[in-house]
């Protein structure tokens, strides 16, 4: 009996020990996937596939942007690595963990417009796809400087675990980005390549994340109780361009809410801000059709020991209707790429406003009409302090 126990322990080692060995060996594995048909998918219909600088690569055949799928392969974490060449400008990228109907994932890309500066902090881009929309414009943090060059190649490194991902480009001793929590709602998916440049030697090392935490890295505007988290919201409605969520009405003061736009019968639902004290309007509600425009209303409470005036620093995107107390307060527009865009450069930071919030004693209701009709939506506010305040 004593011999049989020994044995049937001794066997348990044995394949326990193997199995560690076989799963240490995948994940050392580097799997090499040549740029040719046989592993790639193109996209688009101007993919040319061929060798450059003696390698296996793919390019565009006409100066436009292209885009392959890698054949057969669900990524989940590991390290990928590849060569890009740049030929033109834009914005050439990977997407990765892309869900079956192509709507989710996440995608990592270089900027390259004019002569690469080392210290350009937008030359680097990660941002969650959500529902087709590229999350961009509600990432700021996620961008870096890097050393790119023109006419050679440019080696990427990106190592992904989890929530996690460092990415190294051309220098693989120092990360030039980092991204403490990657914002997409897949864990595992596709991967595709796309731009107006040229790629080659692109391999995989499944499950090798160089111990890189799955958890999610620290979040700056966690112990920071000043941003108001705890909104409720409306569905989105219909807005076309040339409607305005005010009505003149004859008495002081002229304007109120148009109420076929907002009235008492609105149903309302919470809504809690994400890392970075985003309310992410785009992941509750998806994409906006484009050409079109979508409003919804969020509202909040703040209760206030006595009256008093508050600061509010607020990011937005892309417009903002603000009333306290059901009377207008504040008005702005945050339109990328138009002369009156925010800093930085029509992106929804802290930084894009701030306005003073008069606060009467107790109850005070803060609304917000939010619109969107370009990319990503949602707002992020904060009071200058919290003295004699409790939130909702």
């Amino acid at each position: 009996m004593i011999k049989k126990v020994i044995l049937g322990f001794t066997l348990l080692v044995i394949v326990n020990i193997t199995y560690g060995q076989k799963r240490e060996r995948n994940k050392n594995k580097v799997i090499e996937f040549p740029m040719n048909e046989k592993h790639w998918a193109p996209t688009t219909d101007n993919v040319e596939f061929l060798n450059h600088k003696s390698v296996a690569s793919v390019r565009s055949n006409n100066g436009d942007g292209f885009g392959i799928r890698l054949k057969d392969f669900e990524f989940s974490n590991g390290t990928i690595e590849y060569d890009v060449e740049l030929k033109g400008m834009g914005f050439p990228g990977i997407v990765f963990r892309l869900s079956k109907d192509t709507l989710n994932g996440e995608i990592f890309y270089i900027r390259h417009f004019g002569k690469p500066d080392k210290l350009k902090r937008t030359t680097l881009q990660y941002a969650s796809v959500l529902d087709k929309v590229n999350m961009w414009d509600m990432t700021d943090d996620y961008q870096a400087a890097a050393e790119i060059y023109e006419g050679k190649w440019n080696h990427i490194k990106m190592v992904i675990n989890g929530r996690q991902m460092k990415v190294y480009v051309n220098d693989m001793e120092h990360e030039a980005l980092e991204v403490p929590a990657l914002e997409g709602i897949t864990t595992s998916g596709s991967i595709e390549l796309t731009g107006n440049v040229i790629y080659s030697n692109f391999v995989i090392q499944p499950d090798t994340t160089e111990g890189l935490a799955a958890t999610p890295g620290y979040d700056h505007t966690a112990n920071d109780s000043r941003y108001l988290r705890n909104w409720l919201v409306t569905d989105p409605i219909d807005f076309p361009f040339g409607k305005d969520v005010m009505r003149g009405i004859s008495r002081n003061p002229g304007v109120a809410i148009d109420t076929t736009l907002l009235d008492s019968t609105a149903l309302w639902k919470p809504l809690k801000a994400e890392r970075r004290g985003l309310i992410n309007l785009t992941r509750q509600f998806g994409e906006t059709e484009q050409g079109e425009r979508r409003l919804t209303w969020i509202k909040t409470t703040i209760d206030s020991e006595k009256p008093q005036e508050k600061r509010v620093d607020m990011g937005f995107s892309d417009e903002v209707w603000v009333f306290i107390n059901g009377q207008p307060l504040y008005v702005d527009k945050n339109y990328y790429g138009s002369p009156g865009m925010k800093e930085p450069r029509g992106r929804c930071t802290i930084e894009n406003s701030s306005f003073q919030l008069p606060l009467q004693k107790g109850e005070n209701e803060i609304l917000i009409g939010v619109t969107n009709y370009f990319f990503g939506w949602g707002i992020i506010a904060r009071v200058a302090d919290t003295d004699g305040l409790k939130f909702m």
